[in-house]
């Protein structure tokens, strides 16, 4: 990605901060529920923001939509909580906080899995024993029993670079890594795309970044970047892809903002 982009993300958050948007009553909130809401839609939730919203706040079910997008919506929401609390605290990147987070986001849809090499609970964050494929012509991920030790690695990888980062691209680059070499891992039978977002999220959380959103209207270019990265092993399609995404959130929060601003008012009688 040119300089000059992160130069515009930059001067964006500039702008951000200047105006006080995050400063809102219940601005943290509802940011929070439009990220839920695009997050579950990537991986085919059919909830709007407005059906999240009323999930949330009032406990209203979406009529005719299936119980299971509820569910994930619900379970991503105490996920977000849970990485909100422990970032708080800084607390490091373990494999047992990825198998935490990872737990509680599929608190409800996960279920026990028996296979030729023994059972495993996918809602208890439990490591898969078989292989896992996902996608188009069912793409094969990392064989099973290297999970735990690759996974152990990242935490490892993920821990000394959280030490030395110091710039905002730097500190939003190592969020981006950390999703994309979480969701090449495929740690888990389930959940993986979501727990790759929640990850990257939190690492944004921990240096007090505004989260970066990937829109459900972008899946088809997010799922093309993730897969020519993985196959070219390389990084950079996916950081480009991912600073274009931080640019739109920004820009749009910054839009909506300025034009609530300039709303007239008028009496309804």
């Amino acid at each position: 990605m040119e300089q000059g982009v992160w130069q515009e993300i930059e001067l964006l958050y500039q702008k951000f901060q200047k105006l006080g948007i995050s400063e809102a009553v219940d601005y943290d909130k509802y940011y929070l529920y439009s990220l839920i809401t695009h997050s579950t839609a990537i991986e085919g939730s059919t909830l709007t923001e407005l059906d999240t919203q009323l999930l949330f706040d009032e406990g209203v079910t979406a009529k005719g939509k299936p119980l299971v997008h509820h569910l994930m919506n619900e379970d991503l929401k105490q996920a977000y909580e849970l990485a909100k609390t422990e970032s708080s605290s800084l607390v490091q990147i373990t494999p047992a906080l990825l198998q935490r987070l990872n737990a509680t986001l599929m608190r409800t849809t996960g279920s026990v899995r028996s296979v030729m090499g023994g059972s495993f609970d996918s809602s208890n964050g439990d490591f898969p024993l078989c292989g896992v494929t996902a996608g188009v012509g069912g793409h094969s991920y990392m064989n099973y029993l290297k999970v735990p030790a690759k996974v152990d690695e990242l935490c490892a990888i993920l821990q000394a670079k959280q030490k030395t980062v110091g710039t905002l691209r730097e500190q939003y680059e190592l969020s981006f890594n950390a999703h994309l070499n979480l969701v090449t891992i495929q740690p888990w039978v389930d959940g993986n795309g979501r727990m790759a977002r929640l990850l990257m999220n939190y690492i944004q959380f921990c240096y007090h970044l505004f989260p970066t959103k990937i829109f459900k209207e972008d899946r088809e270019e997010y799922i093309l970047s993730l897969r020519q990265c993985q196959d070219e092993e390389t990084n950079q399609v996916f950081l480009d892809f991912m600073a274009r995404q931080l640019k739109k959130s920004l820009s749009l929060e910054i839009e909506h903002f300025n034009a609530s601003q300039k709303r007239r008012f008028s009496f309804m009688f």
